[in-house]
């Protein structure tokens, strides 16, 4: 029986971390409002000097955050935005996004001010 009981705890320790956290609900809606709104936002988005619409941003950013979910790297809305929507994991410039002609603007501040007011609702 102690034998037993000890060879379930070890395991235990080694498949523990591989265990995978739910992410909270609201952080879930959050993350899958934001990847609709760039989405369909018509938007310019520029990563690594190269110019992409924002279907292809919104198809690379839903990559990069299962990746986070898949890795337990994320926690909150806001470490998506920090950790997949800022800047290129491989050469760290920062994304930016240009809308209708405006100011480009960094996708950070961008994606930070829609969360914002989708949260004021």
């Amino acid at each position: 029986m102690r034998f037993t009981t000890g060879a379930v705890l070890l395991l235990g320790l080694f498949l523990g971390p591989l265990a995978r956290a739910e992410l909270p609900t609201n952080v879930q809606v959050e993350v899958n409002f934001l990847l609709g709104y760039i989405e369909g936002s018509g938007c310019d988005f520029y990563r690594n000097g190269t110019r992409y619409d924002s279907k292809a941003a919104q198809v690379h950013l839903r990559g990069k955050y299962k990746y986070l979910v898949a890795g337990n790297m994320m926690t909150t809305t806001e470490d998506f935005i920090e950790r997949a929507a800022t800047e290129s994991s491989f050469t760290g410039q920062p994304y930016e996004v240009k809308c209708n002609g405006g100011a480009t603007i960094t996708s950070n501040q961008w994606l930070r001010d829609e969360l914002a007011r989708f949260r004021s609702f």
